[in-house]
């Protein structure tokens, strides 16, 4: 054991302690996925090596081929874990193993419930890592040094996974990482070489790195050699680099887990060889369950990059196009050079050939698991539905494509969990419509009964209900589907086409005109409130609404800019009125001008209520509302 100097204690993050807690408990019942973890990140070390060696050779140290070698003691109950990839200096040691530096992570742990079914998904969801081996360890000792430094420059850190953890400095002759579990009473199952094999082929056999334990010797033990005998218990070749037709569903899955950080089995992949041309790899995950950072746009994001099977680099988000950054996995290249960077990838015209074919290729899978598994598409969907509607405006080459897998909730189905297919939709339009007609609003219960909606029912018409914040917005790139144009049945002047007949037209015609005396009224009383008062072809049951001029912005988009501190432009509504009201023929017999005055600004004010906006001055509604109830009671 070598000497140890400058140690000290150091606390863990808050964030640590409540997560390691959590996963204790949380993930008990799959503890054995602790090795998985720590494979992972040893594989990850290596990567990390081959790629600094590129640039800095003497970085391999000699030239000992990269391993990862499994060990255990049944006396002492302990697993012992080494590689010889790039290892940690101090700071690193310190860095990575007593904080969780993601963005978010505040976020992440209000949502835990301590339901554990839950939260073990959550966790899974965030990624663990390192701080599995708690799962099955009372003491947890990690010793590192960071290829390219001294001997003397090695470090000692250790923890019960409590409240802090003690770090030291040692002397350390071979670079890399060991990391020492000592087991908790009751878990000595793992100190056993064949439990062991069996994790290492379950979780791990595609790790393209030899993993490899001691030779099991069943004779007697003076046969047993000094030395341990070491064998690969993995097959030890990059999964992505085997013919499809020799990799199992359930190696595609752990696969996943490896690469993308997940507890969950992806809901689909593809994997394909481009030869020709171009020449690369690319094995492509969609995954069941957003991470937690999915709406931090600073969050990485992207695929593993290799090139000739030499690790060059995590989350390269060139690849493809923003609003599929949830997609994860591998590209292999063999076009690209092994001393790439981030900055010569975004200037290679290699890679936007590739962005183009792996978009595609992204985009043909999601159909593909629209059409074959509609109830895995609505998993989804749920999760990434509205990333996935930033798509239109991002890239207008796959906009048709892109529409196609968006979902909507309508007038025709029941609760906000529908998911309707725009293609769906257009094959049920009613015989003459050529609009696909929708509405935006806050929420599904705020709209379903909205009155902009009441002529489409009295029609049999089906109307889009869109309730996504980004919903208006994707809206203005997404003007047409399948040869008919998208109308927001809540702004400028609807015109139902041939779904309204000649006999409608003219009645509408007659009565706007009819009604002109009552216009004049109204404009005159709302004053600068309106841009604009009319008779409306909308309503059969509500006295009134607000509609948006055809240029301003709706609802939705005012909000979005307001929350975000930008200014928004000054716009007003138009105010519809239904002339075969009740309320509307009292208000237009009306004489008490100062009476007309109350009721107006009363049935505007609900109208802007219905519309889901807030009132400018709610005290003045309340008031005129209480002295209408006292007249009606006196």
């Amino acid at each position: 054991m070598s000497v140890e100097t400058q140690k000290e204690t150091l606390g863990f993050q808050t964030e640590v302690k409540q997560l390691l807690h959590l996963m204790i408990h949380s993930l008990y019942s799959n503890k054995e996925i602790f090795l998985r973890e720590l494979i992972s990140n040893a594989s990850d070390a290596a990567d990390k090596l081959r790629f600094e060696a590129l640039a800095k050779p003497e970085l391999l140290e000699g030239g000992d081929p990269l391993k990862i070698r499994l060990s255990f003691d049944k006396e002492a109950k302990t697993v012992t874990l080494e590689d010889n990839g790039i290892g940690m200096n101090r700071e690193e040691v310190i860095a990575h193993l007593g904080t969780i530096a993601k963005s978010g992570t505040a976020d992440f742990m209000k949502n835990l419930t301590g339901d554990q079914k839950k939260d073990s998904q959550l966790i899974g969801q965030f990624g663990v890592g390192f701080y599995s081996a708690f799962i099955v360890a009372e003491q947890v000792d990690v010793y590192s040094r960071r290829a390219g430094s001294p001997a003397s420059e090695g470090v000692h850190w250790s923890s019960k996974g409590e409240g802090d953890f003690q770090v030291a400095t040692i002397d350390k002759p071979e670079r890399g990482t060991r990391i020492v579990l000592h087991l908790k009473s009751g878990e000595e199952e793992f100190a056993d070489g064949w439990r062991l094999r069996n994790i290492v082929k379950k979780y791990s056999d595609h790790i393209a790195l030899p993993i490899e334990l001691p030779k099991e010797h069943y004779g007697e033990e003076k046969d047993k050699p000094a030395e341990p005998e070491w064998e690969t218990v993995n097959r030890a070749s990059a999964l992505w680099t085997r013919p499809r037709s020799e990799v199992k569903d359930e190696e595609y899955q752990e696969f996943y887990k490896h690469v993308g950080h997940d507890f969950e089995n992806p809901l689909s992949w593809s994997h394909n060889k481009v030869e020709g041309k171009l020449e690369y790899t690319s094995l492509l995950y969609v995954p069941a369950r957003a991470p937690f950072d999915l709406y931090h746009r600073e969050a990485p994001k992207g695929l593993k990059l290799y090139v000739q099977r030499v690790f060059i680099m995590d989350q390269a988000d060139q690849f493809l196009p923003l609003y599929l950054r949830f997609i994860k996995g591998v590209v292999d290249s063999n076009d690209l050079s092994l001393n790439v960077s981030r900055e010569i990838l975004q200037k290679d015209p290699v890679i936007d050939s590739m962005k183009s074919a792996l978009t595609k290729r992204v985009l043909d899978m999601l159909e593909k698991l629209a059409k074959d598994k509609p109830d895995d598409y609505k998993t989804f969907w749920k999760a990434f539905g509205q990333v996935l509607k930033e798509g239109p405006a991002e890239d207008f080459a796959n906009k048709e494509k892109i529409a196609g897998l968006l979902r909507f909730a309508s007038t025709a189905g029941d609760g906000e969990e529908q998911c309707v297919a725009l293609a769906d939709y257009v094959a049920r339009l009613k015989d003459g419509q050529d609009k696909l007609y929708y509405l935006t609003g806050e929420s599904y219960a705020q709209i379903k009964n909205s009155p902009h909606l009441e002529v489409f029912r009295k029609k049999g018409i089906e109307v889009l209900l869109l309730t996504d914040r980004i919903d208006e917005w994707l809206m203005s790139y997404l003007t047409e589907f399948d040869g008919k144009q998208f109308v927001d049945v809540a702004r400028g002047d609807l015109d139902l086409g041939s779904l309204d007949s000649e006999e409608d037209k003219k009645a509408q015609e007659e009565i706007a005109k009819a009604k002109e005396g009552l216009i004049e009224r109204l404009k005159g009383v709302l004053g600068e409130q309106v841009a604009e008062v009319r008779v409306s072809h909308r309503l059969t049951d509500s006295p009134a609404i607000l509609a948006i001029g055809e240029q301003d912005l709706g609802l939705q988009m005012r909000q979005i800019l307001e929350a975000s501190g930008q200014k928004v432009p000054e716009s007003k509504p138009i105010f519809e009125f239904n002339p075969g009201h009740p309320l509307i023929e009292k208000l237009d017999g009306e004489p008490d001008e100062d009476r007309f005055a109350d009721l107006s600004h009363i049935l505007f004010d609900q109208a802007a209520l219905a519309a889901g906006d807030s009132l400018k001055d709610p005290a003045s509604y309340v008031r005129r509302l209480n002295k209408l109830l006292v007249e009606l009671s006196a």
